[in-house]
Parts: C-alpha cells; structure tokens; sequence
C-alpha cells in the first residue's frame, strides 16, 4: 500500500543518509506514474551508483522495501529484551540514523541485518518472478550427486548469488566512497550480513516413484526463514570484536591482542557502546523509561538491569488469555477464553525526563 512504500526510504540507514526527510504518498505516486528517472532522481540520499541502478531497475526498489520490513522486524525481535531495542522513530527523530553514526557493535548489527535483508529480499523476488533481471538460479540443471546418491534439479533453486551481488553492488556503494574508518567497518559489515544468508541455503528435494519411494529425486536449493539469519547475527553481535585501524590505513587489526583475529563471518566495531539508559539524540538513545521489565529474569531484561538501577513502579492489569485447551479429534485445538490479573513492571524515569543534548 502506498502508505508502506512511503516508509521505505528512511529505514534504509545504509542507503539514506539517516537525517533525510521522509517521503510523503504523494511523492511516491508521482514516482510511480513517472518515470524511473524522475523517480530514481527524487529520492533523497542515494549515492550515483545507487541512482543508476534505481533507474536500471526500479522494481527492485520495491522488493528492497519488503527487505526493510524484514529486517527491522528481525532487528526488534532480536533486541526486543535490551535496553536499545532497534527503535527507529520516536516523535519523529531519527535516532537510528544516530546509531549509525557511532561505530557501535550496535552499529555493527543494524548494517549487517540489513544488507542480510536485501539480499533475502532481492532473491526471493528472482524466485517469484517479480524482477525482469534475474530468475531461478541458472546453474542448477541437469544431475547431480550427493550422500543419498544421484538426483536432478528441478523446481526453482533460489538464486542466492543474485541477490548477494545486487545487494553488494547496491548497498555498499555508499561505503565505497569513502575510505575512512567508518566506511571500512561497514563493509566489513555488509560482507558479513551477506553472507550469514548464503550460510542458511539450504538443499530440498522430492521423491518420485512407487508409494512415493525415492528412485528419482528432484532437488532444489532455497534459503532459509529469515530468522536464522538473525539468530546467525545475534550470536555475532554478541561475540562483536573490536578493531583499530592498522597502521597503513587500508584495514584493521584487533584492539585486545587476546582476543582472534575477526573472520569474514564476524562482525568488527571500534567503539564502545552508550548505556542506553537515558534520552540522548546524540547517540540516539531513547532510555529505558517506561519499558516493561522482567522481575523474575536475571538476564538483560530483568528490572535491575533494564531500568538501570533507577527502580520500576507496578501495575495490576486484566487481560483475556485462552485456557483450558483442549485437543479435538481430528484435528482442533479449542480453548476458553479466561480472564488473568497479571502485575508489570515498568521501569521509572530519572529525574531529569528530558532529552538529553551534547550540542
């Protein structure tokens, strides 16, 4: 809906620059019955590079749009028990965009997951047939062998190898301007995001023969729900490693020679993180004031941890839950709808509520 195609621009961190204004429906109807010039050209943030492959294929805008939707979707659900909960608005700042701005394991994540999202999203639009450029994966034809013996391809083979240069070339086009620090982590980044998709792709078949015996196997290849690449990136988030640049500029070293030299897999990051406890635009933090906390967790968000020490306050709420479920032969689960008091927890806010500002 044209009220979803507004959105995709802003969340696009890693092809927006993240203070650009957003983009109103009416902006996107004239794009749409223009043409791809005018609506390529109009587009806030693009970099050239970005600009010529927008004009070249404006469809895949689109599904590049559906790649922002599932991975911010993913990024929340991932941070969904911390302190920074991948929220990108609030009263219309863009405190992702200041996210982005610090070279954060945060920062790290947020580019990593999202070029995983246009990869996802670029290669299943190939497998639908929804862009002219691209289709099933070509290679996969004729026979082939593996542990179970001899099979042929068939079906549609996601064209994995697509999706990650379509993304590549679109995503970090950005980053290839610039050779500082920055620029060098995100591709990093990028590259590793990219990869944690191809890491998930995964090979399904089907039997033909007698009572369904597999004498003749056809298989394809296709990727993998989209939350095992997040869970694949979480894990790296929390084994992050920090670098500095090394001494002739042109890459980076670990910070603590203790710890292993990051792999293409990992993801690298040079600063440390804020706290997040508290509202500062500068880091773009929204605080913890006012989230629902754990009482009984001892994890990330458990009351003391997520509410930073301030204290919580407690409510007695009812809400409606389904009970008494009963299985139903053949085949129906069916439950009553019961009424349950339960008590959240709330972090407090400190005592200065306000915006904090380094400027």
């Amino acid at each position: 809906n044209m009220n979803f195609l507004s959105g995709i621009w802003w969340s696009l961190p890693l092809v927006l620059v993240w203070a650009t204004p957003l983009v109103t429906s009416s902006w996107w109807y004239m794009g749409a019955v223009g043409s791809s010039r005018v609506m390529c050209d109009n587009v806030p943030g693009l970099v050239s590079r970005q600009r010529q492959l927008c004009r070249r294929h404006p469809e895949a805008m689109l599904s590049i749009g559906r790649g922002v939707a599932a991975w911010t979707a993913e990024c929340q659900h991932q941070f969904r028990r911390h302190r920074w909960d991948c929220n990108a608005l609030e009263r219309g700042q863009r405190l992702l965009g200041r996210v982005l701005l610090r070279s954060s394991r945060e920062s790290a994540f947020v580019h990593a997951i999202s070029s995983a999202g246009v990869v996802f999203a670029i290669t299943r639009a190939c497998s639908q047939g929804e862009l002219k450029s691209c289709s099933c994966d070509p290679k996969k034809k004729g026979s082939a062998k593996d542990s179970k013996g001899h099979f042929d391809w068939g079906g549609c083979s996601d064209n994995i190898d697509y999706g990650v240069k379509f993304a590549r070339a679109f995503v970090d086009a950005k980053e290839r301007k610039g050779k500082d620090a920055r620029a060098l982590m995100n591709l990093h980044n990028n590259r590793a995001g990219r990869k944690a998709v191809k890491r998930f792709l995964k090979q399904e078949c089907k039997c033909h023969g007698v009572s369904g015996s597999c004498t003749l196997r056809t298989c394809w290849l296709a990727m993998a729900d989209f939350r095992k690449t997040g869970d694949y990136l979480w894990k790296k988030y929390n084994g992050a490693i920090q670098v500095v640049m090394n001494q002739d500029g042109t890459g980076f070293t670990v910070a603590n020679k203790r710890f292993k030299k990051p792999t293409k897999n990992d993801l690298v990051y040079f600063e440390s993180s804020p706290d997040y406890c508290i509202r500062d635009r500068d880091v773009g933090s929204l605080g913890t004031a006012g989230r629902v906390c754990n009482q009984t967790s001892r994890g990330m968000d458990s009351c003391e941890v997520m509410c930073c020490g301030r204290g919580y306050d407690t409510s007695r709420v009812s809400r409606m839950t389904k009970c008494e479920c009963k299985f139903h032969w053949c085949c129906a689960v069916r439950c009553q709808d019961c009424l349950e008091v339960v008590d959240i927890h709330t972090c407090k806010a400190p005592k200065s509520a306000g915006w904090i500002s380094r400027t």
